[in-house]
């Protein structure tokens, strides 16, 4: 056999849910089953999106990762040159056709794509869109944070454009702005498990959220400066 034909024969189907960051809850009261439901959004559901689902996720919250992107973006051998893939392409797709050559998957794995991809592959089966989302499946969401300017206001854009829900209830639309790299992804990640935890613990969200999050945004600025905006939209 050639050997790019044996480097493809290797299974890659059974990959383990990530054990780091584990995700440790910041409050001494751990809830087993949140009672909100969270959204997390960035441009293609593969890097920030991803870091939240996983740390909120392994917190215990209910949370959905989302990208507003028209494309699934990653990082090629140069800038000129990224990856595309379609929104739904599997993330183990992916990897595999990152990793085609071994040259390839030693290219991908050292500057961090195909451990993006199978992260990703660990939590769910591939990238979703978030305006492709039909609005019963968006409205279930309690907050969404987004993470970066222009996807919060892609998310208030599409969330204004869509049909009322028989419910009608609001959303909390929060942007926590992260730079698009692994490392500022894992740092926001820790920081948006901090206040979606706060907001899980409020007696009532659509009363104290404002202040929750004004409060979060004062602790905050002693230790960074996050740009965090706030908007509630109903649907």
């Amino acid at each position: 056999r050639s050997p790019t034909m044996s480097h493809n024969s290797r299974q890659r189907s059974h990959l383990p849910r990530p054990s780091t960051p584990p995700g440790v809850p910041p409050e001494t009261v751990f809830r087993p089953h949140s009672k909100l439901s969270f959204g997390v959004v960035c441009s293609s559901n593969i890097n920030r999106s991803m870091e939240a689902h996983v740390v909120l996720g392994n917190a215990g919250l209910s949370v959905e990762s989302y990208g507003t992107g028209t494309q699934v973006r990653l990082p090629g051998r140069t800038a000129m040159e990224p990856r595309i893939f379609k929104f739904g392409t599997p993330y183990e797709e992916m990897f595999q056709s990152l990793a085609v050559t071994p040259e390839d998957e030693a290219y991908f794995t050292r500057n961090g794509v195909l451990q993006l991809c199978q992260r990703g592959a660990a939590v769910k089966r591939a990238p979703q869109r978030w305006q492709d989302m039909p609005s019963g499946d968006v409205s279930k969401h309690n907050v969404v944070i987004a993470f970066e300017e222009r996807i919060f206001d892609a998310v208030m854009e599409d969330l204004q454009l869509r049909e009322p829900t028989q419910e009608f209830r609001p959303i909390h639309v929060i942007c926590l702005d992260t730079k698009d790299n692994p490392h500022e992804a894992a740092r926001q990640g820790i920081v948006a498990l901090r206040l979606c935890w706060m907001l899980e613990h409020s007696q009532d969200l659509d009363l104290e959220a404002a202040e929750i999050i004004d409060q979060f945004q004062q602790e905050r600025d002693a230790e960074t400066n996050i740009k965090i905006l706030y908007q509630v939209c109903y649907l």
